[in-house]
């Protein structure tokens, strides 16, 4: 391909073509013969049962994924927590305005009083009001190799979490089950750390430049087949502007992560959202957006950019790779993959979701991945034909003003991609991509089988677990550090206000006998309880927790299930609550 053709073909020229290939323009815009045709009617996957989705023509494997709707007594009772919240956290700052609330934990610093406020008014009162009272559950400092386990340093707050002191001690031996440490790289011993040590004997930690000036070492070059960047969050935001702008349309799904968010909101193209892994929603906007065109003008988008996720981090979901390529084309989109997640961590021969539905990689227009993950390095990546490359290497804020990869951080990367791929003449990637896929596997079956409530694919090594309530998330995270076990909670504004949840990233490191002691950990009989349910310790419940109980209630929504699967293939629930309502 050519300079000009590479331009024509980012620019927009190559956009959208007819049925039988041929292209037609006016006024520099490339026109869509389906603007005057009737949009052919999607097939979806064909259900075979209540629980599976098949079909011969988009779908190699089953793809079953478990989304259940939170149970209307659990979603009330959770308002309410949040509402009494609010409600108090109001009346005590109200109180304290008049000297008569003489507790000030919900007050800023004095020491920040200075400053101009960071947040809005409503964002001061939640984070002083309902953050502080979790804070302790994140930014924990490590002080070990965060590999299948690890130590943490204990620390203590004298005001309400404003500040923590550092005690001396250390927690050891603590279950890592909240790092993206998918493949095990994350380690100190072995052939990546020591290809990393002989790397920083021979080039040192840094390169002090940029790649397009003094700062190309031989190690990128070989790392770079496609486009390596230094931080993986900025290959989405710094690049997505590269490619799209006034007068593309990016069409993004509603769960995508915020880098992806970030990086359409500085490009300037129109951003519309379609709802997560929804394939009558995406093909409504792209139907929508070839008939009308742009707002006021009605001309053609220069481009339509799909933009979605392999793996969705909070919710453990896979997209719905081969729908949505058949879209793209049918369509005429192009369609951007981030595959933080998925690579290295999806498909027989970790290559992510691409190989995971054993689709051709070439259907994907561009392919954006991190290092930090499955990888145990640093940096991100975009892939795609050489010309796209190119231009990157031109337009890219990354590529031109980021320093380079640190050269332990490529050896690192190098090396472990060899492992994955088996050119290290052993067998021990494969035996890591077993070893995750069966942890995986076994560690979503045992919740199930407890009876917990849990989100996302059956071979998504992200596994998020309901929690719901506010006041479960801090006294869950604190109970399981107590029991050895490091989770990672996430609540609102990060998920929907009523889907609190504690999230297990699954590694091929972790042994059977590990995931045994955290599940053991999580179990009904072992977790946290709470007393049967009054008025009065409800709101016990709601400001201090449930660390205040008698009679044991498993702190977790158990139930009993009837599964049926909606026209997405998405599995749908029905709870049957037993004796409890939390």
């Amino acid at each position: 391909m050519t300079e000009s053709s590479s331009n024509k073909l980012l620019n927009g020229d190559a956009c959208h073509r007819t049925s039988n290939g041929r292209k037609s323009s006016k006024n520099g815009f490339v026109k869509n013969h389906c603007l005057f045709q009737q949009p052919q009617k999607y097939r979806r996957p064909r259900e075979k049962n209540q629980n599976v989705t098949h079909n011969s023509n988009l779908y190699k494997k089953p793809f079953l994924e478990s989304f259940e709707e939170t149970p209307l007594l659990v979603a009330v009772l959770t308002y309410m927590g949040y509402g009494i919240l609010t409600i108090f956290g109001y009346l005590r700052d109200f109180l304290r305005h008049w000297n008569i609330e003489k507790c000030n934990v919900a007050r800023e610093r004095e020491e920040q009083r200075d400053f101009v406020p960071l947040y809005q008014d409503f964002e001061n009162f939640y984070t002083r009001n309902l953050y502080m009272r979790i804070r302790d559950n994140w930014n924990r400092p490590i002080c070990s190799v965060p590999g299948a386990k690890m130590d943490l340093v204990e620390r203590v707050s004298h005001d309400y979490n404003w500040t923590f002191e550092h005690t001396g001690k250390v927690v050891k031996n603590v279950i890592n089950m909240g790092s993206y440490n998918y493949l095990g790289f994350a380690e100190n011993t072995g052939a990546c750390a020591d290809a990393a040590i002989e790397s920083t004997q021979k080039y040192g930690v840094g390169v002090g430049s940029t790649r397009c000036e003094i700062g190309n070492l031989d190690i990128h070059v070989e790392l770079e087949s496609s486009m390596a960047f230094g931080m993986g969050f900025a290959t989405n935001s710094m690049n997505i502007p590269a490619l799209t702008g006034k007068g593309c349309l990016i069409l993004s799904d509603e769960l995508n992560h915020a880098s992806l968010v970030l990086g359409a909101r500085l490009s300037g193209s129109t951003i519309r959202v379609f709802k997560h892994n929804n394939m009558q929603s995406l093909e409504k906007l792209l139907r929508d957006a070839i008939v009308h065109g742009q707002p006021r003008t009605h001309r053609p988008w220069k481009k339509i950019l799909i933009v979605v996720e392999g793996i969705y981090s909070m919710e453990g979901s896979l997209v719905r790779l081969p729908e949505v390529i058949a879209l793209k084309k049918r369509y005429k989109a192009y369609l951007y993959l981030d595959e933080a997640h998925s690579i290295g961590a999806m498909g027989p021969n970790g290559k992510g979701v691409v190989d995971y539905f054993g689709l051709d990689p070439k259907d994907v227009d561009i392919m954006m991945g991190t290092f930090t993950k499955s990888f145990g390095a640093a940096g991100g990546y975009i892939g795609g034909k050489k010309e796209l490359i190119d231009y990157l290497r031109r337009h890219s804020h990354s590529a031109l003003y980021a320093t380079s990869i640190s050269p332990p951080v490529a050896q690192q990367i190098i090396t472990s991609m060899k492992i994955i791929m088996g050119e290290d003449g052993t067998t021990l990637g494969a035996d890591r991509l077993r070893q995750l896929s069966e942890n995986t596997t076994y560690f979503r079956r045992k919740l199930r089988d407890m009876g917990f409530i849990i989100y996302g694919n059956d071979d998504s090594p992200v596994v998020p677990m309901m929690l719901y309530m506010p006041a479960k998330i801090g006294a869950f995270g604190r109970e399981m550090l107590k029991r050895n076990i490091g989770t990672v909670v996430v609540g609102f504004p990060a998920t929907p206000i009523i889907e609190s949840r504690a999230r297990f990233c699954i590694s091929a490191a972790h042994t059977r006998e590990m995931l045994h002691t955290a599940l053991e950990a999580i179990s009904p009989p072992n977790s946290l309880s709470l007393p049967h349910v009054t008025f009065s310790h409800l709101i016990v419940f709601f400001f201090f927790g449930p660390s205040l109980s008698s009679e044991p209630v498993s702190l977790h929504p158990l139930r009993h299930l009837s599964s049926t699967t909606d026209s997405r293939g998405i599995t749908r629930t029905k709870v049957f609550h037993r004796s409890t309502l939390f």
